[in-house]
């Protein structure tokens, strides 16, 4: 690449990447079609709100920046949320608790700062959970719905930054559904599908990682321009960088007659 260029390409990345990024809100490059995702045979928002004239109890684990809740109606009366990241947990508030829910700080994975068998519905999407935790609170008959990343997502974008994945693939549906049931749950539905998400061009892809730290550990325009403009090329070529999207879909449930 020439200097000139590469010097150009470089400033644009640096820019792109001092773009604020807060919550889980990546509008700043789907709004304008810049990164865009393949479609699901599900839509995990539809989901949820099919369930909540059934729920008198709501908990959403690891709600971001409340984005996606805030959207979703009608809302339980009693409805809880929680965000393991302080800045999303302020972002949360201000979001979410106008709409009558409350937002915990409680970190991904861990213990839910609740009482056992206090939830009617427990949703999840993108955020790691226990799912004896899941369990505990959830009423007898409760449900459980959850959207997960998979492992193999964004595996080629990995590889052309130079990462190797020790272990490829080892959260999948079948994982995901077996820590379930081991946890007590019964599962009514399981779904699993690998898309793609297309950046049309390296700006965007930048702004992505720069969210998404634990996608490329130590990312920066600076300790990765070698592989970004290699990757720059391929825009060219072809007009977008393609990477696999990998998503699981489980909805589950606690058996009536369970007890803690």
């Amino acid at each position: 690449m020439p200097e000139n260029e590469s010097r150009d390409l470089y400033s644009t990345l640096k820019s792109e990447y001092s773009q604020a990024f807060g919550g889980w809100d990546f509008s700043y490059i789907t709004k304008s079609g810049r990164m865009q995702e393949g479609l699901l045979t599900w839509n995990y928002p539809s989901i949820v709100i099919a369930a909540l004239p059934k729920a008198r109890s709501l908990l959403d684990v690891g709600t971001g920046g409340g984005e996606l809740l805030s959207l979703l109606h009608p809302l339980p009366t009693v409805a809880y949320a929680t965000e393991g990241y302080p800045p999303n947990v302020k972002a949360a508030r201000r979001r979410l608790e106008p709409l009558g829910v409350k937002v915990v700080a409680a970190e991904e994975g861990g213990l839910l700062p609740f009482k056992s068998s206090v939830f009617d519905l427990v949703i999840d999407r993108h955020t790691g959970y226990s799912a004896k935790e899941v369990f505990r609170v959830l009423r007898n008959g409760g449900r459980f719905i959850t959207q997960q990343v998979g492992s193999k997502t964004n595996r080629s974008l990995r590889r052309s930054l130079g990462i190797r994945d020790a272990s490829p693939n080892i959260w999948n549906l079948k994982a995901a559904a077996r820590e379930l049931k081991d946890a007590g749950f019964l599962i009514d539905e399981q779904r699993e599908e690998v898309t793609v998400t297309r950046f049309y061009d390296l700006g965007a892809l930048v702004y992505y990682l720069k969210a998404i730290p634990w996608e490329v550990p130590n990312f920066s325009v600076e300790g990765y321009f070698e592989a970004l403009q290699r990757l720059n090329q391929t825009v060219k070529r072809r007009g977008f960088i393609e990477t696999q999207r990998h998503r699981c879909l489980i909805i589950a449930h606690r058996a009536a007659a369970q007890k803690v």
